[in-house]
């Protein structure tokens, strides 16, 4: 058996001797705009008195409300989670002095599908600090800015056209090339699609991909 592998237009090439056939693989990939957006606005607060702390919590998770809903965002895009308060005093292991014993943590969550209304939102967060509320979203990944996008059912057709169309440009040229007739498709097997970001700066970005690998006879 002789193996030859090159690549055209995105394909990659298999030739099996023995049994006079050829297998082929066709790329095709896509950018596509996110289509749903998590964000997470994080803000910390330092006091002694719980009880005066979750009210301050309050107090303050209604402006974030306000600025939200002020922006366009939609109440059932609005997520507000309890507050959670760690006793500073109480994890200090190195017997620091603090001014501060607790400390109190507030996650207001916004999910949408305006993706492009929540970016320019973002930019905005400078008008809560006026207010005296400092948002730390990405401090921790956990709680960092997510994009995805779930329209793939809709562009997989085109996709898997377009990958096997490709494999066929490939094959026929590989025929040509080895003075043969590309005969009909002996197997097929379709990739699984891959969904990432297009690059670290542009995470709203996604690039979408799949190959599918179709084995001809040759005649």
């Amino acid at each position: 058996m002789v193996v030859m592998g090159f690549s055209i237009r995105s394909g990659i090439v298999t030739f099996k001797d023995m049994d006079r056939s050829v297998v082929v693989k066709g790329l095709a990939e896509r950018e596509v705009k996110a289509d749903k957006v998590t964000w997470p606005l994080v803000y910390k607060e330092l006091g002694n008195d719980p009880s005066e702390m979750y009210n301050t919590l309050e107090m303050k998770n209604q402006k974030v409300v306000n600025f939200l809903k002020g922006a366009g965002i939609k109440s059932e895009e609005i997520s507000v989670n309890p507050p959670v308060i760690s006793d500073r005093q109480a994890d200090n292991y190195g017997n620091e002095i603090m001014n501060y014993r607790y400390k109190a943590t507030s996650v207001i969550t916004v999910i949408s599908s305006d993706v492009d209304k929540v970016r320019q939102l973002m930019r905005r967060q400078t008008e809560l600090m006026r207010q005296g509320i400092a948002i730390v979203s990405e401090e921790y990944g956990s709680n960092a800015v997510r994009y995805e996008f779930t329209g793939l059912n809709s562009i997989k057709p085109g996709m898997v056209e377009e990958a096997t169309k490709k494999a066929r440009e490939t094959a026929q040229k590989f025929a040509e090339d080895s003075e043969s007739t590309l005969g009909g498709i002996k197997s097929a097997q379709q990739g699984q699609f891959s969904i990432e970001d297009r690059d670290a700066n542009s995470p709203y970005i996604k690039r979408v991909r799949v190959v599918t690998t179709v084995d001809y006879s040759l005649e």
